[in-house]
C-alpha cells in the first residue's frame, strides 16, 4: 500500500503523538509501504507557521529530511484533477491531496471526514 500523509498526520507522526491511531502508525512504519508527503503539505505548514498558527522547532526541515518519506511534487495533472473534483471540501490543500491520490493511486492517511466523501482510498489517522 502506498500512502500519502495529510498535514495533521505528518505533524502527529513527527511528534509521535498519541492522536495518531495505532493502525496508521503501523502502516507508516512498515518497510513495505511507500510513504509520501506532498509539496502541498510543506507549503501549507510553512504558511501556517508564517501566520503564527503553527509552532514548529527551528530544525523542522532537518527533522523532516531525516524521515524515510518520499516527496511528491505537484504536477499539472494534479492541478487539472483538482478542477474535476466536486466541492465537498473548500480547503485547496486538501483538495490537491485528494487529486494527487487519485492520479498516483495513493491511500490518503487522514482524519478529515470531508475527504472521505471523495472517490479516494483513505486510512484513518
Amino acid at each position: 500500500m502506498n500512502l500519502l500523509l495529510d498535514t495533521h498526520t505528518l505533524l502527529w507522526w513527527l511528534d509521535d503523538s498519541p492522536d495518531l491511531c495505532i493502525s496508521a502508525k503501523e502502516a507508516i512504519s512498515r518497510g513495505d509501504n511507500l510513504v509520501y508527503i506532498s509539496a502541498a503539505t510543506i507549503w501549507e505548514i510553512v504558511i501556517k507557521r508564517a501566520l503564527g498558527k503553527l509552532n514548529l522547532p527551528d530544525d523542522f526541515r532537518e527533522t523532516l529530511e531525516q524521515q524515510p518519506l518520499r516527496h511528491l511534487d505537484i504536477t499539472s495533472a494534479h492541478a487539472f484533477q483538482v478542477g474535476n473534483l466536486p466541492l465537498f471540501h473548500r480547503d485547496p490543500f486538501d483538495r490537491l491531496l485528494v487529486a494527487q491520490c487519485q492520479i498516483e493511486g495513493l491511500t490518503l492517511v487522514t482524519r478529515d471526514p470531508e475527504i472521505k466523501r471523495y472517490d479516494v482510498t483513505t486510512l484513518q489517522a
